[in-house]
């Protein structure tokens, strides 16, 4: 116990899919201490830079507080009345397609519960989807086509048993970095040898014995030939295959392919097959670069079907692994929160299974079809088919292909209920109905990770104002729409042994998932649950799949497919003569909702961004810094060129998560065409084709500012700091008088200031005092502005009479930008460092500054910091 009192709290962390166990500790005044749990077997006490500063986002700060009706406070009692009423209405005059739920792996268990057997059970309608339908969908639909079921074979364990891990569009340093720190460990232990597969160099190729830079889209035809190769050299497993159907059609389909369109050499491709033969214990890791693609499915499949001829599946060490981006993408397949799912991984097309479920629910109606999916319910959206719309803690006006095509959507739709936990995202300023929502820490349910295991997400903090959880939410809707027995639970505690109890029944029909031995948990024993890993019955507990060559199909065999290699939908054009590749970025996640509130984690990368090949930012005449205007058949967004040979020639990068609260003009998605798979219902995420130009900016700008920012220009990208917010700034129209635009953007009417204006050359710096204390300053130049950000974020608040020069006193020193958002270390703190101290290990560092000794995310940069000094350059 701390001086406060407060006790330590086991939880679990709300990003990606791995699934951290977390200590918690609260200091009595809203605050959060956060360290990593060292008894959780997913992280053993690791955590990644966001998990580090969970405790940084728990301000209230923006927190809807009290349900909004048309933008107005309203009564819980007036604004679910109106939800129910508004739900009947439509179902009674249009039918029950015509309303739906987009949902999020934000939820936990019981809400995803909750959600799915309302819509699928009371209200008949399968239009319940998901925002994993945008991560790991693919996934689903592969590991269904060839396991007969969407199972997950091994754990993560085979990370440390494997002798060769292959990396298939899965930047596992940034995107699941204690996963990737668990790989490093295992290989100096081990000597685990790693390939990267990824069109652009990623953190992840740091560590790498091998980095195969394919053509977007290819992965088919490198496994098709891998396969081949198998067979060639006699790697096949006979009397494996004695379980799988279909090896003589992939085996002829390979064949046929042809390796050469991944624009790899003979020489890779025999590298990475001979590498692959030669290694019994084999995990592939695939994660968005499979998944999100128009051929995403068969991506999946082609990579399950090498592991299936060899047999090198569901044994210590082997076989294939998705790795989820949320931390209940598990949790929402496992009670059917996508459209064409039932809960606990039975078939919404059987009928036997769908019997089943009806009856245990003692359900009105049931669907007999899928519903709509992510893209396709959105286009139902804006065409008028569905009516009513329900989202709950997911931005899909920002992260939805076509995101412009989908607000417009969402704000047209007769009726349209968001909850969540703050009325500032771009979709809930579209609601007519917003729900205040019990964020994470204020909440307890269950979460599944991407091996399986569930853990307990715990409430150590009082949810604010009105806020209430989303089970509850669900709950009260689906008693005041007439349902009052199916509905009536008065605790998370009490749905999870219904659904426990509800997978005892897929386990009667032979299926993976199956849980009832939880279904007689009381509360107490609910309440210290400890971390799980099903299968919980006593043949499978805990462990692996389908060593034995047994599956979910019919006749309890896997299937091998017949694939060939099928380019992006979207083909490249003189008018459109780029390939657009998105993702994410280290320190932040999704569209920042949680992540934009920490400093530490918004001092990376502060601003959306670029990546684009030397030679052609060099015949576009782009120098670096530059902001470009990006341009697809469906939008435009204007974002920071970073010119890099990371990225393929033709090929350029930018992350996902700026959203009209951040950066309005850095909206990726707003590019990217709702191209999905046929079969997987997933969008093509990571193949656009789109145009680039440089913009024509009149002025550049930098502020930094104790207190809010408001701009008005082409381009703007705003930040927290420790002090207040830094924003980037251009306008294509010049500006007349630059002390009263810096009095609006700042909102500081009477403040006190010191400027530098020269109107001619297009150069103004202004700094506004009250009391001697700087309140915000503003830097204005014909070209992107030179200043030294890092130092200027810190001065807001203090005393800083030098702040106009842009530059730190002389016997002052500059960290530079932060290169470990761990500890904050700066980019000049370690280049100093090592000039001073001698350092030439990343290692060395880590033990003089810190940086790189806790997530370790950041140590490929710190590799790269070194490789300047071993340059004839640096030498000199």
């Amino acid at each position: 116990m701390d001086g406060a009192g407060m006790r330590e709290t086991r939880s679990t962390c709300p990003y990606c899919g791995v699934g951290c166990g977390v200590l918690l500790r609260p200091d009595g005044a809203g605050g959060l201490a956060v360290r990593g749990d060292p008894d959780h077997p997913a992280n053993r006490g690791r955590l990644c830079s966001k998990g580090a500063a969970l405790g940084e986002t728990v301000d209230r700060a923006g927190r809807l507080l009290a349900p909004r009706i048309s933008g107005q406070d309203a009564s819980w009692d007036s604004a679910l009345d109106l939800v129910a009423k508004r739900f009947s209405d439509t179902i009674a005059r249009h039918g029950p397609d015509s309303v739906a739920f987009y949902v999020s792996g934000q939820l936990l268990t019981e809400d995803y519960y909750v959600a799915n057997k309302l819509m699928k059970g009371f209200i008949g309608s399968a239009n319940i989807d998901t925002n994993s339908r945008l991560c790991m969908a693919s996934t689903v639909a592969g590991h269904k086509r060839a396991f007969g079921s969407d199972t997950v074979p091994g754990t993560y364990d085979d990370l440390d048993e494997a002798d060769l891990v292959v990396l298939v569009g899965s930047n596992l340093a940034w995107c699941h970095p204690v996963l990737y720190q668990r790989l490093l460990a295992a290989r100096a232990k081990r000597g685990t040898k790693i390939v990267v597969i990824d069109p652009r160099r990623t953190a992840s190729c740091d560590g790498a014995d091998m980095h195969l830079k394919l053509r977007s889209g290819s992965d088919v035809a490198l496994f098709n030939r891998l396969l081949v190769e198998i067979y060639e050299g006699g790697a096949f497993a006979k009397a494996y295959l004695r379980n799988v159907d279909g090896f003589d059609a992939a085996l002829e389909a390979a064949f046929a392919d042809d390796p050469a369109v991944t624009g790899l050499s003979e020489t890779e491709i025999a590298a990475f097959c001979q590498l692959w033969m030669r290694h019994e214990k084999v995990v592939t890791v695939f994660s968005q670069g499979v998944n999100q693609s128009s051929s995403g499915a068969d991506k999946v499949n082609a990579i399950l079907n090498c592991h299936l001829a060899t047999g090198r599946i569901g044994k210590p060490g082997c076989g294939p692994f998705s790795v989820t981006g949320q931390p209940n993408a598990m949790g929402g397949r496992e009670v059917g929160g996508l459209a064409n799912m039932l809960a606990c991984h039975l078939d919404l097309e059987n009928p036997s299974h769908r019997t089943a479920v009806r009856e245990f629910w003692q359900a009105p109606a049931m669907p007999e079809a899928p519903g709509l999916k992510a893209v396709d319910m959105f286009q139902a959206v804006g065409d008028g088919r569905i009516k009513a719309l329900w989202i709950i803690h997911t931005n899909p006006a920002v992260t939805m292909p076509d995101a412009d095509a989908v607000a417009a959507a969402i704000k047209a739709c007769e009726f349209t209920v968001v909850s969540d936990i703050t009325a500032e995202t771009d979709t809930a300023r579209l609601a007519h109905v917003l729900l205040p929502a019990a964020a994470w820490a204020e909440k307890s349910g269950t979460v599944t990770n991407s091996d399986r295991t569930i853990s307990r997400q715990r409430a150590v903090l009082e949810a604010p104002g009105q806020a209430r959880a989303d089970w509850d939410i669900l709950a009260d809707v689906g008693r005041r729409m007439g349902w009052h027995a199916g509905f009536d639970y008065q605790a998370p505690a009490e749905i999870f042994r219904e659904y426990a109890a509800l997978s005892g029944i897929a386990g009667y029909f032979g299926r993976d998932f199956d849980i009832s031995a939880l279904r007689g948990l009381d509360d107490p024993e609910y309440d210290t649950m400890a971390p799980a890993r099903w299968p919980l019955t006593e043949a499978r507990r805990g462990g692996r799949f389908f060593a034995d060559g047994r599956f979910f199909h019919d006749g309890g065999r896997a299937k091998m497919l017949p694939l060939r290699h099928r380019g992006p939908e979207a083909q490249r054009a003189p008018r459109y003569p780029f390939r657009l590749n998105t993702g994410r970025i280290r320190d932040q996640w999704h569209t920042m909702t949680r992540t934009a509130i920490s400093p530490r984690l918004s001092a990376h990368l502060a601003e959306p961004f670029l990546d684009i090949h030397p030679a052609d930012a060099a015949e576009l005449a782009l120098q670096p810094a530059d902001l470009v205007r990006v341009s697809s058949p469906q939008g435009s967004a204007i974002l920071r060129a970073r010119v890099t040979t990371d990225v393929r020639r033709g090929d350029v990068f930018a992350p996902m998560h700026w959203t009209g609260e951040t950066a309005p003009s850095g909206r990726i998605d707003a590019l990217v065409a709702p191209v999905v798979d046929p079969v997987s219902g997933q969008p093509e995420s990571k193949a656009g084709v789109v145009a680039i130009e440089r913009l024509d900016a009149a002025w550049y700008g930098f502020a930094v500012t104790s207190g809010e920012i408001a701009p008005d220009c082409t381009y703007w990208a705003r930040a927290r700091t420790p002090s207040g917010y830094r924003a980037e700034l251009a306008g294509t129209e010049a500006v007349a008088d630059w002390e009263a635009e810096a009095r609006r953007l700042f909102g500081l009417k009477d403040a006190e200031v010191q400027s530098v204006i020269d109107q001619t050359r297009g150069i103004a710096r202004l700094a506004f005092y009250h009391e001697g204390r700087l309140l915000a300053a503003l830097f204005v130049a014909p070209e992107p502005v030179a200043v030294l950000r890092d130092y200027l974020v810190t001065l807001p608040g203090g005393e800083a009479p030098q702040a106009i020069t842009g530059a730190p006193p002389s016997d002052q020193p500059d960290p530079g930008p932060v290169l470990c958002a761990c500890f904050s270390v700066g980019v000049n703190t370690i280049l100093s460092a090592i000039e001073t101290e001698g350092l030439i290990s990343v290692e060395a560092i880590g033990a003089a500054l810190g940086a790189g000794t806790n997530c370790g995310s950041c140590r490929p940069e710190l590799a790269d910091l070194l490789a300047r000094f071993e340059t004839p350059e640096a030498a000199e």
